[in-house]
């Protein structure tokens, strides 16, 4: 008598099926094509979370440079003047205190400008 995989192999197939929900076409019912599907997309989500850091990144650095040449230094000095100054503010926290309370944003301002002597 032949034996199949059975349990495991339908315990792997409805997992393959789970994560294919939605796909057109053959992507979602042809298994040798799901699966490729499955792992591309995979592969793709991988990647675009860390592009979505990096833009976050972009983008709190273009606030925070907005922020910076309204008080009147460049971002580099800024941030050369935090390092000085030995605050150790993230770009996202910075970001956020420039959009949502300056007078925060124009204290830590004033330590770096202190800090870099100007």
């Amino acid at each position: 008598m032949r034996t199949t995989v059975g349990a495991a192999r339908r315990r792997k197939k409805n997992r393959l099926f789970k994560s294919a929900k939605g796909y057109t076409g053959g992507r979602g019912s042809l298994l040798r094509s799901m699966k490729e599907t499955v792992v591309r997309a995979g592969a793709f989500s991988f990647r675009d979370r860390k592009v979505r850091a990096r833009e976050f990144r972009k983008l709190w650095i273009i606030r925070i440079n907005a922020a910076a040449r309204e008080r009147g230094l460049r971002y580099s000095e800024f941030i050369a003047g935090l390092t000085k100054a030995n605050l150790q503010l993230d770009r996202k926290t910075l970001s956020e205190m420039a959009i949502h309370d300056p007078a925060g944003f124009d204290a830590v301002f004033a330590k770096v400008k202190q800090a870099l002597g100007a």
